[in-house]
């Protein structure tokens, strides 16, 4: 194949809208008041307008948006980013999953994430309907991008995700599958699945998903949450595989997280396995655009039982 190049960046925290009282009962009252007087200094939308224009610059072949558009789940926020990612590009062109902010509090599919169903849906299937979709699978050329769910309300201070048994079930038939047709998996996932996080931010599972890599691998983990660019590795059958979180893609330059970032990912097959250059881009002086911040290069080698 060609050169795919892949957009992956996360955690874009859209502007919080005014609510009214009684949409704050509950776990929205403590988010909404942090917003107000601590978050909506450290992600601004100057920021953000800045990594999409270089982004659309850089007419990459896909883009993956790795969750938390929103703050606290209030339908006013999913209407907005539902039209925020309608002026991005088409739901064929971005694959959506869902964060710990996008299910901050139980609210009916129609009013939340159902107004972005049609970029979380793999391949062929309608608009989502409910995250019992998950995984997800898109195939873009020779790439297979693999939508996981973490997103799952939690009491007030809590920001842990959960993937469940099932999911992971699913998800290891599905790299089974794709990488015994030889595609280069890609999997998207919003909590880092690593197992030294903060036990309020934790994947609570990171374990049984480790472990179900182990198995059968995937060429590399995109992820964000932390709101940092960052690098890990977690086993896999033919040697290490790259987990690498993105800096928030609306974080403000003098924010504790530093300038926005996004990473530009350059995929091309290399023997049996696969090459991945990762170029990081960070947020202009003038907030215009983007320039280069760094690179890193993987490679993968397919394991002996998916090599024909």
């Amino acid at each position: 194949m060609t050169m795919f190049t892949l957009a992956h960046l996360s955690d874009p925290h859209l502007p919080m809208p005014r609510a009214g009282l009684l949409q704050l009962l509950g776990k929205r009252a403590t988010g909404y008041y942090n917003w107000w007087r601590h978050r909506v200094h450290l992600h601004v939308p100057e920021a953000l307008a800045g990594i999409v224009a270089d982004i659309k610059a850089q007419r990459p072949d896909h883009i993956a948006l790795t969750g938390d558009l929103v703050n606290v789940a209030l339908p006013q926020e999913f209407r907005r980013a539902a039209e925020w990612l309608a002026a991005f590009d088409t739901p064929d062109r971005i694959t959506v999953i869902p964060g710990n902010h996008d299910a901050y509090v139980p609210i009916p599919w129609a009013e939340g994430l159902g107004q972005w169903g049609a970029y979380i849906a793999g391949d062929g299937a309608p608009p989502a309907a409910s995250l019992d979709v998950f995984p997800t699978l898109r195939r873009r050329g020779g790439i297979a991008l693999i939508g996981l769910s973490t997103g799952v309300p939690k009491p007030p201070l809590l920001a842990t995700g959960d993937l469940g048994a099932a999911q992971i079930a699913r998800a290891e038939r599905l790299l089974g599958e794709t990488g015994r047709e030889g595609l280069c998996r890609i999997v998207l996932i919003h909590h880092p699945p690593l197992t030294d996080q903060s036990r309020w931010k934790h994947l609570t599972d990171a374990d049984a998903f480790q472990a179900m890599i182990r198995r059968v691998g995937c060429e590399a983990i995109l992820h964000g949450h932390n709101h940092r660019s960052e690098i890990a590795r977690i086993a896999g059958p033919a040697g290490a595989v790259p987990v690498l979180g993105v800096t928030s893609a609306s974080a403000a330059r003098g924010s504790k997280y530093g300038r926005a970032r996004y990473h530009l990912l350059h995929i091309v097959r290399d023997g049996t396995g696969w090459r991945l250059r990762v170029q990081i881009r960070a947020l202009t002086a003038d907030d215009s655009g983007c320039e280069p911040d760094g690179d890193l290069v993987f490679h993968s080698s397919a394991p002996a039982d998916m090599v024909a």
